[in-house]
């Protein structure tokens, strides 16, 4: 084993401002917009995989402390993409239209808006 026991992270399909459903974890089939998409592999996804976090004062911005509820990234791989049309999650594929690269839905092959 080598020092720094690191995985390969894959890119994620995943983009910003996609509705996402959980499909592994204690959030299973939670629904909500992916927020930011991490380098590592991981998103940070509205109202799923909640934490509490305990936050100092602070009086130059006039933020105060105490407990405050906010996302934790969770793994790509335990989300999928919501098809609204079908109302149930779906995988992303890749066509191309015109030289250019669509994402689809697989079941349908309908471009994701």
């Amino acid at each position: 084993m080598s020092k720094h026991n690191k995985q390969a992270v894959l890119p994620t399909k995943l983009k910003k401002n996609d509705e996402v459903i959980v499909i592994a974890g204690r959030d299973k089939g939670k629904r909500g917009d992916v927020q930011k998409v991490l380098k590592d592999g991981r998103l940070i996804v509205s109202g799923v995989n909640m934490i509490k976090k305990h936050e100092r004062a602070n009086p130059n911005i006039g933020q105060q402390g105490g407990i405050v509820s906010r996302e934790a990234p969770i793994q790509a791989s335990n989300v999928m993409i919501w098809n609204g049309d079908e109302g149930k999650a779906d995988r992303i594929g890749y066509i191309f239209e015109d030289d250019r690269k669509v994402r689809v839905f697989r079941s349908t092959q309908k471009p994701i808006d």
